[in-house]
């Protein structure tokens, strides 16, 4: 029989604590029908390739060819993505202020924070991530407040960064990079009775907040650079502990039956470049589908040469590594940039097809969550008309099919819109200045 459940109804826990039940399928037809709203940040390193005119390879620019009326014609760079047309938009113009008076080697640390405001604190100067402010508000539907991923996993360091998500206090969020790891994250379920669960789960809990409070005190007494580094381990710690808190939440709650069989959980960086793509985008859609979260951050690819990612065009057939490519200034070096570009984008096809199959109560995984992808330069270390695409969130109010473009542009208006389209009440982030002009965004 069918168990109708009222959506105020709460889980009791000790001491008089209560937790919200989170939207569940038993709750009713009016609560299922509402779409979950998620978000997908996917950033690659370096820009993209931006022939010159003297080169004669214009079909090969990222950008698209303008027409009338914001209408456009993809570039052979991004043809795979033509058969989503309906569903993703370029923008071109964008940019960090901040960026422009930058070392140029951090614009992946800003990408997603247009960091920093006023007044950073002294040792440094990075402020919270888009995808961190919507898992604050996105927290209390799914399993886990984000994942974050990247090509090399951890931090990396202060302008060669690993991770494209930063916290709320500004400090880089550890990422995962391979496909075991987040796959045992996301779907293993303990084999053990609940109650042992939730007393394994709260043992680590526990001995989480001992280090952090010893590491707290013994943090007193290093020096800046010590400081410095104690803080990127603190906020690991930080990491961790949300997610054990979030996984007791979920503990009476099983997971959605999926299929699993597909995943390749050996694929690594150091392999297949499509192969271990493929598979980290199919873990991204399998946890939006089963609503393990709703906030996702991936770093496709590092700056300035590091990291495994660099090879991958050699890999592909290609004559020269990722950077290298990406300060080409001859024909065949950008003819080159470009086609790896064609690869990235022959992988964002291939997800943007898969959450295209996957439903929704109400239309499919793509239509109820915005991917945002992008680099922090248009070209390398170059701060300005940075290579931006949204996709998805038709369900949300957005209207594509559209190249906007405005020069000086703030890449900080444009989250702020996608804050907005989310259904996150704010009116402002980072250096906002309002809501990006244009029509492909309506408040939902």
């Amino acid at each position: 029989m069918n168990c109708r459940i009222d959506r105020r109804a709460v889980l009791k826990g000790m001491a008089g604590t209560a937790l919200v039940l989170p939207v569940l399928e038993a709750m009713g037809a009016e609560d299922s029908s509402t779409p979950p709203r998620r978000f997908c940040a996917l950033y690659t390193a370096n820009g993209m390739s931006l022939p010159k005119p003297e080169h004669g390879i214009d079909e090969w620019s990222w950008f698209p060819r303008l027409e009338k009326e914001g209408q456009f014609e993809f570039g052979k760079s991004t043809e795979p993505l033509a058969p989503f047309r309906s569903q993703l938009s370029f923008f071109g113009g964008l940019q960090h202020d901040y960026g422009l008076k930058a070392d140029p080697h951090v614009c992946s640390d800003m990408w997603l924070t247009g960091a920093p405001l006023h007044n950073p604190k002294p040792g440094s100067y990075n402020t919270v991530s888009l995808d961190q402010i919507v898992a604050l508000h996105t927290k209390q539907h799914c399993r886990q407040p984000s994942l974050v991923l990247s090509i090399d996993a951890g931090v990396g360091f202060l302008s060669r960064t690993g991770t494209i998500s930063y916290d709320l206090q500004g400090r880089p969020v550890p990422a995962e990079s391979h496909p075991r790891r987040v796959f045992d994250r996301l779907f293993r379920v303990e084999q053990s009775s609940q109650a042992a669960q939730r007393s394994q789960l709260q043992s680590r809990i526990k001995l989480v907040d001992a280090v952090v409070e010893n590491a707290n005190r013994f943090q007193k007494s290093l020096g800046r650079s010590d400081r410095d580094k104690m803080d990127q381990y603190l906020s690991s710690l930080n990491e961790i502990e949300s997610r054990l808190i979030a996984s007791e939440k979920w503990i009476d709650i099983p997971l959605k039956q999926q299929d699993y069989s597909a995943i390749n959980l050996d694929a690594s960086p150091e392999g297949e470049p499509a192969e271990y793509y493929r598979n980290m985008f199919d873990l991204i859609a399998l946890a939006f589908d089963a609503d393990i979260t709703r906030t996702v951050a991936f770093m496709l690819n590092r700056e300035d040469g590091m990291g495994i990612s660099d090879t991958f065009p050699l890999k592909l057939g290609l004559t020269r590594t990722h950077h290298n490519l990406s300060h080409a200034g001859d024909k065949d070096g950008q003819l080159e940039f470009a086609k790896y570009d064609l690869f990235l984008s022959q992988q964002l096809a291939s997800f943007f097809t898969r959450l295209n199959s996957l439903r929704d109560p109400v239309g499919s995984v793509l239509d109820n969550t915005i991917v945002l992808y992008g680099s922090g330069a248009s070209t390398t270390h170059w701060p300005r008309n940075l290579p931006t695409m949204v996709v998805g969130g038709n369900n949300l109010g957005l209207r594509h099919g559209r190249y906007w473009r405005q020069d000086e542009g703030k890449m900080s208006n444009l989250y702020l819109s996608i804050l907005q389209s989310l259904g996150v009440d704010a009116s402002a982030f980072a250096d906002s200045t309002g809501t990006l002009a244009t029509d492909v965004f309506s408040k939902a």
